[in-house]
């Protein structure tokens, strides 16, 4: 059974993102693991004792995200009512990306699914703060879903390489499970920055190739654009439903993220967002 972390701050970017991972996974059995954080405008002195429950002074943010959470249980068994999936709730008083990290560490989720949008909602805006804290730093798979998308059939995962690395197991296994759960065609994309390989890259291709052989997978050459304009333009063209990329240090990921301006690195996600940390064997 897969456990996912589902972070809410009770807004329609966040149900969106909910709605979006219980269709994803509709045909999956899943525990849900709702999670609302907050941190008070100024910190009350019982926090530093150990929390309202050591004082008798109540504490309106907890019956606040309390009171969304179960709105959210409700809303959901309203909706969905998958058999296949069940709900746990949680609040916590800590920032949303210190919360994420250490359930990550200490309760196994396999994956995060969280809305792209800012505070701001400003359409400059690439990822919200929150997201891109989060994607830098969690050490499991993160899922973005972009503001008001719908699920849809995904026919066609997008994966970009530079063939500059060799995947570990996690990585591929993933990509197989998605494209077997979606039914799906894995398209390898490498946009070509030299004429040819050099001898690295062509065994790290070789190598993903023999990985991949038993999915419906293409291996694609792209030619003439920088990588960030290359990745939109196919995604465009193949009406691609779902971008997969590896998060790991001096990446052109880790360039994209820190970089929100739009107008600056020529992107921005149109379609749900898979990041995948890199893991040491």
């Amino acid at each position: 059974m897969k456990k996912i972390l589902l972070p809410t701050d009770f807004s329609n970017n966040a149900w969106n993102a909910i709605c979006y991972a219980l269709e994803f996974f509709k045909t999956e059995k899943c525990e849900f693991q709702i999670l609302h954080t907050y941190t008070p405008t100024f910190y009350r002195f019982d926090y530093m004792m150990g929390g309202p429950t050591f004082s008798a002074i109540p504490d309106l943010g907890v019956d606040i995200a309390q009171a969304g959470l179960d709105k959210t249980l409700v809303d959901i068994k309203l909706k969905f009512n998958n058999p296949n999936h069940t709900f746990k709730t949680l609040s916590a008083f800590n920032t949303l990306t210190n919360e994420i990290l250490e359930l990550s560490e200490t309760k196994n989720f396999d994956l995060v699914v969280m809305g792209t949008q800012g505070a701001t909602g400003a359409k400059e805006i690439f990822l919200g703060t929150h997201t891109v804290h989060v994607i830098r730093k969690s050490k499991i798979p993160i899922l973005v879903v972009p503001v008001g998308y719908g699920f849809k059939e995904i026919k066609s995962i997008i994966f970009p390489t530079d063939y500059g690395q060799l995947y570990n197991e996690k990585v591929l296994n993933l990509l197989i499970m998605l494209s077997n759960t979606h039914n799906s065609k894995l398209t390898v994309l490498h946009v070509k920055q030299e004429y040819n390989l050099v001898d690295e890259q062509k065994v790290n291709k070789k190598a993903l190739m023999d990985y991949l052989k038993n999915i419906n997978t293409d291996f694609v050459e792209e030619r003439g654009k920088l990588m960030p304009e290359a990745i939109r333009t196919y995604i465009e063209e193949h009406q691609s439903g779902l971008l997969v990329m590896v998060s790991r240090k001096h990446s052109f990921l880790e360039r994209l993220i820190v970089k929100s301006n739009v107008d600056f690195i020529g992107y921005h996600t149109e379609i749900p967002f898979l990041v995948i940390p890199e893991i040491s064997e």
